[in-house]
């Protein structure tokens, strides 16, 4: 009896610190994450990004898919917030999800006129770089230092990341 009783005592150690470890990594400040050091194909052209030679800019790329509904109603607010910011060092980088089809992820570019560059992770690389994403859409906020400032799932408020954008380009204006 004794041996069951301590197993069932060590299982339940075990299971709250791996509750506690996920919680923490769950909740813990997205600033201290280093944005991860991946080469991002530009969908449709020989193009690559290298996320490490956008450092000293702020970036948002966003996980998304064509028949994510929360997707294509942030599409209008970041082609917006695109045209306006990235003249001043913005840039915005799209990756649509390994299930997605090349062909569907084209045409939506040129329905809605999305003018950033959009990836397609058709192996799951670049998802599982960011950390495993597998929810559309989730963004990450990076700033001029390579660091993930923000992390979500779901669609984000335009206005704070209008403001959290802005914040970020006046700090590069004043620091050059």
């Amino acid at each position: 009896m004794k041996s069951n009783s301590l197993r069932d005592k060590l299982i339940i150690v075990f299971v709250l610190g791996l509750l506690l470890t996920s919680l923490y990594v769950w909740f813990s400040p997205a600033g201290a994450q280093a944005a991860p050091d991946v080469q991002i194909p530009v969908l449709n052209t020989q193009h690559t990004l290298d996320l490490k030679q956008l450092k000293g800019r702020p970036i948002i790329v966003t996980f998304w898919a064509t028949n994510c509904v929360g997707c294509v109603k942030e599409m209008p607010h970041l082609i917006k917030l695109y045209k306006e910011l990235a003249p001043k060092g913005l840039e915005i980088i799209a990756i649509a999800m390994s299930h997605d089809r090349p062909d569907h992820i084209l045409e939506m570019q040129k329905r809605k006129g999305i003018p950033y560059p959009i990836s397609y992770d058709s192996t799951g690389q670049l998802s599982a770089a960011f950390g495993g994403v597998s929810l559309t859409p989730t963004t990450f906020v990076i700033n001029p230092k390579g660091q993930i400032v923000k992390q979500k799932i779901g669609e984000m408020d335009m206005h704070l990341l209008h403001a959290q954008i802005l914040t970020m380009i006046n700090k590069q204006k004043k620091a050059s």
